[in-house]
């Protein structure tokens, strides 16, 4: 088993370095099963009916017994985390938070550094339709219960998605999006944006807060053959829309200022310059 986890690793790494030349920075590596589309209705955003709120408690009950476990078992290990007065200088509203996305428990390593902020306001996350629909097992059910936002293909069920993501942050609460999109298993470098985060920032009036985690090798070997990374969440400065600029300017200028902010954190913290791979 472990040397077929190797296996499939290396045929990642493999994947990454030929979609970094090709600069497919959106496309995910990973063998996701196929997805299905959503449909009108299928998904409470806002988790305002009573069996929604029922399968989300429990969903987060099991999550947090999941996370507790890992980091007992020294499944995932963290540094302490970097600039969290970013964080409490805008804990108050609706946010909207980016970090790369590089492994299934980088979301988890958000949620323990803000967890003791949050109160009554709860970490969203923003992922894949197929996620929500088609993962199999005990992730599945974790993708489809603990207060996940799947972005559909479906016109009719994305502006349900837009709907919820308004209502949420009216609310004050605080989501997660993953605007690098597909995962690339323990990549260091930080991808180009795609212009969500951005945009759901600049619509709803609220900050965009950069977040980038650094990984370094822990003493400890995963049943892949692979060192288990420590992780150090670094929480950047919140960004703002500029009234002066249009909508479109806004979200590009978010877009680019996130991606030069953790540009900036990759180089001090590994202390190389950012290239990538050409052919």
């Amino acid at each position: 088993m472990a040397v077929e986890k190797s296996k499939d690793r290396l045929e990642v790494l493999a994947r990454i370095e030929e979609y970094e030349k090709n600069q497919w920075w959106s496309k995910d590596v990973e063998d996701d099963p196929p997805t299905r589309q959503l449909k009108p209705g299928e998904v409470d955003y806002t988790r305002r009916k009573l069996r929604s709120k029922i399968q989300t408690h429990f969903a987060n009950k099991a999550g947090w017994k999941f996370i507790q476990g890992l980091v007992k078992s020294g499944g995932l290990l963290m540094d302490e985390p970097e600039g969290i007065e970013n964080y409490e200088a805008v804990k108050d509203g609706g946010l909207i938070m980016t970090c790369n996305h590089f492994n299934a428990f980088d979301n988890f390593a958000v949620l323990l550094t803000i967890d003791k902020y949050l109160k009554h306001h709860i970490m969203w996350k923003v992922i894949r339709e197929g996620n929500y629909t088609n993962f199999p097992g005990f992730y599945g059910y974790l993708f489809r219960g603990c207060n996940t936002l799947p972005f559909s293909s479906n016109y009719s069920v994305t502006k349900e998605f837009f709907d919820g993501i308004k209502t949420l942050l009216k609310k004050k609460q605080k989501i997660l999006v993953y605007a690098e999109q597909g995962m690339w298993w323990n990549y260091r470098k930080p991808r180009p944006l795609t212009a969500g985060a951005a945009r759901f920032a600049v619509e709803n009036n609220v900050p965009l807060l950069p977040m980038f985690i650094t990984m370094r090798d822990s003493d400890k070997t995963g049943d892949d053959g692979f060192p288990i990374q420590i992780y150090k969440v670094h929480i950047l400065p919140a960004l703002y829309a500029d009234p002066n600029k249009s909508k479109k300017q806004n979200i590009e200028w978010l877009r680019e200022k996130n991606y030069e902010m953790w540009k900036e954190v990759y180089e001090k913290t590994y202390g190389i310059p950012l290239t990538y791979l050409t052919k």
